[in-house]
């Protein structure tokens, strides 16, 4: 009789065991949970305040990557590098990418694009339903949901943004924001000059864009240094928006960004 009840609570545990899934960035998760509801444990690599550039992951996380089944990247730069050792450290762990048939460009940060993030969907429900195919409808319920939102939020967006001209300019630190812009018919104006800080007269010619193009706001993010930024923004007399394109309430994020532009 006890070896039988045993059976039966490996077998139960074998049934309903969820899937095991890392992803590289906090947004991910949102967007993972959304579609894979109970059926998912999601963790993340590049934890609140770093950056997915030149990130390490913790001793803790490989551990988690060691008992993973599935790795879901999205193309941001630190991958380039750890992929390959998350491979050797679990070679039962599926790896692959969320962000196909998204025209990235030089811009990683795809996640803050609503018509993206619907590719990003469709992608991860792909995949979870490749891995877990009992259920698949389950998948398609939340998926469909989750559209339903992110389209809820677009149309929010173009709504804040109906009396905004076409190519308006807003001006970023780091160059996190161009998809946004793509998607709403707006122009990104970073701060960087090929990662690095403005020098005094590249500064004094971002002013002057800055001027003509009539820019409301400098947008930062905590994961760099707003020093430049308020520099700026002094000398602009307009305010410094902080938003991280890494923020767990992604919708929000984008309804901020859309608002100050607007104004």
């Amino acid at each position: 009789m006890k070896k039988i009840l045993i059976s039966l609570v490996v077998i139960t545990t074998v049934i309903f065991a969820n899937t095991n899934i890392i992803v590289s960035i906090i947004p991910q998760k949102v967007f993972v949970e959304a579609i894979g509801g109970d059926k998912v444990d999601v963790k993340v690599m590049v934890l609140a305040g770093s950056s997915p550039h030149h990130y390490e992951p913790k001793p803790s996380q490989m551990i988690d990557i060691s008992k993973a089944n599935l790795y879901l990247s999205i193309g941001v730069e630190f991958e380039n590098v750890w992929l390959d050792k998350f491979s050797n450290q679990n070679k039962n762990m599926k790896i692959v990418s969320i962000s196909q048939n998204i025209q990235r460009g030089n811009d990683p940060h795809i996640w803050v694009s609503p018509n993206n993030i619907k590719i990003l969907a469709q992608n991860i429900l792909d995949t979870l339903i490749e891995i877990d195919p009992k259920n698949s409808q389950y998948f398609k319920s939340n998926f469909d949901k989750f559209i339903a939102k992110v389209n809820k939020v677009d149309k929010k967006i173009r709504d804040i943004l109906k009396d905004t001209p076409k190519s308006s300019s807003f001006m970023v630190f780091h160059p996190s924001w161009g998809h946004f812009a793509t998607n709403y018919n707006l122009v990104q104006l970073p701060i960087e000059i090929d990662g690095k800080s403005p020098k005094p007269r590249e500064m004094i010619k971002l002013i002057k864009l800055a001027k003509r193009e009539r820019v409301k706001a400098i947008f930062t993010s905590p994961e760099f240094s707003t020093k430049v930024a308020s520099q700026m923004a002094k000398e602009l007399d307009i305010e410094v928006v902080k938003v991280s394109p890494l923020a767990i309430d992604w919708e929000k994020n984008l309804e901020l960004i859309a608002k100050s532009i607007a104004k």
